[in-house]
């Protein structure tokens, strides 16, 4: 038996990276993913992989910057069913950094939080009209909003926003037994982050308490665990996944 045995659950940024790491991760627990990404081709790729390894996942194609594509993706995805969890996961993260607050571009700050923040709003709005009560949502933050992490203001900024968000959401849905909390990885060996110079890899990997590169697999746990039953009584908090680079 599986922890998320009979659960539904949408994933966002499910083509690669820790989203496909949460996937293959939750469907192994039983769950039936339902993998969403603006990367149709790799979703499409990434969704027929773990199915021909006989997982159960669905895919739905969305982009987090339009209102028009997520009504329409979980319009979609609430025919085929109810849901039972949600992991925000899907953000705007490479070359989103390199510049200082003082040669940062506005219309890059504004498109960085347009996805991360208001997409992360309104993929929530969605899909709570499909939610079951007593479902669980993990919002995907990042301890760079704990620690302050240079040159890289906007995605700073989105993440702690995005924890703000989760303490408010869980306020406003825990009248129906909805849990909402969220985690904050450190950085991880992904796709996303090859752009990251080797120095600041090297920090963390030589700062964090258990010290090492930081992998998907080394995050999924933690999502596993807030989508199920174990954390049933837990709601609105943050969790860093990290090593132990930052102590929360």
């Amino acid at each position: 038996m599986g922890l998320l045995d009979g659960k539904r659950i949408v994933v966002t940024g499910a083509a690669r990276g820790l989203g496909l790491q949460f996937a293959q991760d939750l469907a192994a627990q039983g769950a039936c993913v339902v993998m969403c990404d603006i990367l149709a081709e790799a979703l499409s790729r990434s969704t027929a992989r773990l199915a021909a390894e006989g997982y159960a996942v669905e895919q739905q194609c969305v982009d987090l910057a339009s209102e028009a594509s997520i009504h329409t993706a979980f319009s979609a995805i609430g025919e085929r069913g109810k849901i039972d969890g949600l992991v925000n996961n899907a953000a705007l993260a490479t070359g989103v950094g390199g510049k200082d607050m003082m040669e940062y571009d506005p219309d890059l700050w504004d498109r960085v939080m347009q996805v991360n923040v208001k997409g992360t709003w309104l993929v929530t709005r969605a899909a709570v009209g499909f939610l079951n009560d007593g479902g669980s949502i993990v919002n995907v933050a990042s301890d760079t909003a704990l620690w302050g992490a240079p040159r890289l203001m906007a995605y700073v900024a989105s993440k702690g926003a995005v924890i703000a968000m989760t303490r408010s959401m869980a306020r406003e849905l825990g009248g129906r037994r909805i849990r909402v909390n969220a985690i904050a990885p450190g950085l991880t060996r992904v796709e996303a982050t090859e752009y990251v110079p080797a120095e600041r890899h090297q920090l963390y990997e030589n700062g964090r308490a258990l010290a090492g590169a930081q992998h998907p697999e080394d995050v999924s746990g933690s999502v596993i665990w807030l989508l199920s039953s174990l954390s049933g009584f837990i709601t609105g908090q943050l969790l860093p996944v990290n090593g132990g680079f930052v102590f929360n």
